[in-house]
């Protein structure tokens, strides 16, 4: 058996205008400058409060910080309307997904600096709920590249960390699948460069969905 343990934005779906367009309005309410598109892309993989404190260049989260990732918490659902965006899955991932969850050998998951709602709207927009065995979000662990959320899916399933791999597009991805003993497969399709990915640990580079299956054979 392997586990096959999926981020989700910049992985699953592409959430890069969301989230940017969340977090500039919330940077607004404050009185801050407009971050980058850039700059938002580059954090998106850590839990939100730890995100934002980056923004800022600061590496601690400090009581505004907080009281930002609130806001843009109470925003987000608001955004995502106004914006009648969906978080739209990139091409190639239904069908990447179905083929997995399709054999008897392989258990899938969800390790994502998304909040638990966040992850559920995703996967319940999409259909995959009823795929996705186990799930850990950044209501549930410390912010990648902490270990914990590979560590308690395995846990869950009972299955050990050398027989799960990670899959995502940031450096925490690779950093957090390393730190737990797991395979980490970058993706070329999301928010970090290839070298980025490599740098951080990545065992091998997807350039499309279907690459990812001959990782499982």
């Amino acid at each position: 058996m392997k586990l096959a343990l999926f981020d989700c934005d910049g992985t699953l779906v592409d959430s890069a205008a969301l989230i940017h367009e969340t977090m500039r309005r919330t940077f607004e309410k404050f009185g801050k400058p407009e971050p980058r598109f850039e700059d938002t892309k580059a954090i998106i993989g850590l839990s939100l409060d730890i995100a934002i404190a980056r923004m800022q260049g600061r590496p601690h989260v400090e009581q505004q910080d907080i009281e930002m990732t609130a806001h843009y918490k109470s925003l987000f659902s608001v955004v995502r309307q106004d914006l009648d965006y969906k978080e739209p899955l990139f091409p190639g991932i239904r069908e990447m997904i179905d083929a997995i969850c399709g054999r008897e050998d392989l258990l899938v998951g969800a390790v994502t600096g998304k909040s638990r709602r966040g992850l559920d709207l995703v996967m319940e927009t999409h259909g995959f709920d009823r795929h996705f065995t186990v799930a850990r979000t950044a209501d549930d662990c410390p912010s990648k590249p902490h270990p914990a959320m590979v560590t308690e899916c395995c846990d869950e399933t009972g299955m050990n960390a050398r027989d799960a791999i990670v899959i995502g597009d940031a450096i925490y991805d690779m950093q957090m699948a390393k730190a737990a003993g797991a395979k980490a497969i970058g993706v070329a399709w999301g928010y970090a460069s290839v070298d980025e990915l490599i740098a951080n640990g990545a065992d091998a580079i997807a350039y499309h969905p279907n690459e990812i299956l001959r990782h499982f054979s």
